[in-house]
């Protein structure tokens, strides 16, 4: 009985150090792989630190390489020991001087186009009626402001009722009686015309604007040649394959005059873009043909010249002082 008691003891005894040693094994497992755990959380930490560190060490290396940068760059431009920057360079306008262009940018020569109206005034609108005219011309510009052009004008006058009327009585006159009526003497459906063209030289003064619309002044003068002719109707005949009869009107008589003129007027202008050299003109120019009237001239006068009609100036208007005002619209470019 003893024996069996002293076992059991032993036993019990044994049991209970195995339990122990069990659970100190157990216990050194969990604490292993708790530092097995948290050994990676502290490495992490430090090498987040030694990140910091390092990304510190390379902003401090950047700023220092910037500052020696700035510092070189503040050496480059401190080249006279001011800590002023240099004065900064003027410029003056830039030259656009070519063959065809002047410094400032203006074209150097340009050229002109148009038509229109032909009103005579004062006294020349007594015998003489509006009509037509054109004008062609080109020249040299020196600046935006400023031209020279050479033009050549064309102004066409119809004759007022009252003057050819005065021309039939007189054509009539010395015609022996019934000869007008039976059309051997005189004139019957007397009509005529009137025109004047110039070759003159004018300055132009154009007021410099960079919108679209534009103006001008113009003067000058030159050499004036004014034509008066008469028209009979007269039958006339025209033969080609076969002959065939017609009425037109033939010269009957024929006046011219010479003279110097001289122009004066103001014009519009219009750009078609901003850009852009070509632009519509409308002008109005004053002429004025200091001519001088002559009474009784025989074609044998080297300024009056007659074609027919006895050789008398039935039409001394065509030496008179003569005004008028072209108005044209054309093209400059």
């Amino acid at each position: 009985m003893n024996i069996h008691r002293s076992f059991f003891g032993i036993a019990c005894r044994a049991a209970a150090f195995s339990f122990l040693m069990a659970g100190t094994a157990l216990l050194a497992q969990t604490t292993s792989a708790a530092s097995a755990v948290k050994a990676p959380v502290l490495l992490a930490s430090e090498s987040a630190s030694a990140d910091l560190t390092t990304a510190s060490s390379s902003s401090s290396s950047s700023s220092s390489s910037m500052d020696a940068d700035a510092a070189d760059s503040g050496a480059r431009f401190n080249l006279l020991g001011s800590t002023q920057p240099p004065p900064r360079r003027r410029y003056g306008r830039p030259n656009y001087s070519s063959g065809n262009t002047n410094k400032d940018g203006s074209e150097k020569y340009t050229f002109l186009g148009g038509m229109g109206l032909s009103m005579p005034i004062g006294n020349t609108h007594k015998y003489e009626t509006p009509s037509y005219g054109f004008q062609v011309g080109g020249g040299r510009n020196f600046n935006k402001t400023t031209g020279l052009l050479l033009q050549f004008d064309y102004d066409h006058f119809g004759l007022q009722g009252a003057t050819l009327a005065n021309q039939t009585y007189l054509y009539d006159t010395g015609c022996p009686v019934g000869s007008v009526a039976a059309g051997t003497c005189g004139v019957s459906g007397l009509d005529g015309n009137n025109h004047v063209w110039s070759f003159t030289l004018n300055p132009t003064f154009t007021l410099p604007t960079e919108r679209s619309l534009g103006a001008y002044a113009v003067v000058g003068g030159g050499f004036y040649h004014k034509v008066t002719n008469f028209t009979e109707p007269t039958v006339e005949e025209s033969c080609y394959y076969y002959c065939e009869e017609y009425e037109a009107n033939a010269n009957i008589d024929h006046y011219t005059s010479n003279a110097i003129g001289v122009n004066g007027g103001f014009g519009l202008t219009y750009k078609f873009s901003k850009f852009s050299n070509e632009r519509l003109y409308m002008e109005a120019r004053y002429v004025f043909i200091p001519n001088s009237q002559r009474y009784g001239v025989t074609a044998a006068d080297s300024t009056t010249t007659i074609e027919n009609y006895a050789g008398y100036n039935y039409y001394p208007q065509n030496s008179n002082r003569t005004t008028y005002i072209p108005v044209k619209f054309g093209i400059r470019f």
